[in-house]
């Protein structure tokens, strides 16, 4: 893989706890800022593909934001009812 030095501005704190990290697990200060990126990446790629599809749906259901919202209102409010219910079941 190639690799391009670049010049990075951290501040110290932060800095500090990468060299603490970086230490406990025996590996580099790079190494472990280029697994911090790729997973920031990976899971940023993942909540993009949610949202997309999320909004796919909605469009599809012709759902508008304060249609969300209130569907989970009533989702929540039914669940609550029918969590502080004692429920018998009737055999025939």
């Amino acid at each position: 893989m190639q690799t391009q030095t670049i010049n990075l501005s951290i501040p110290k704190p932060l800095l500090a706890m990468i060299n603490r990290q970086a230490k406990a697990e025996a590996r580099t200060k790079s190494g472990l800022i280029q697994e911090a990126i790729r997973s920031y990446l990976s899971r940023k790629s993942a909540w993009d593909d949610i949202f997309k599809y999320g909004q796919k749906q909605a469009k599809k259901l012709n759902f508008k934001p304060g249609d969300v919202e209130k569907l989970v209102d009533d989702y929540r409010q039914k669940k609550l009812i029918f969590e502080n219910c004692t429920c018998y079941i009737i055999p025939k």
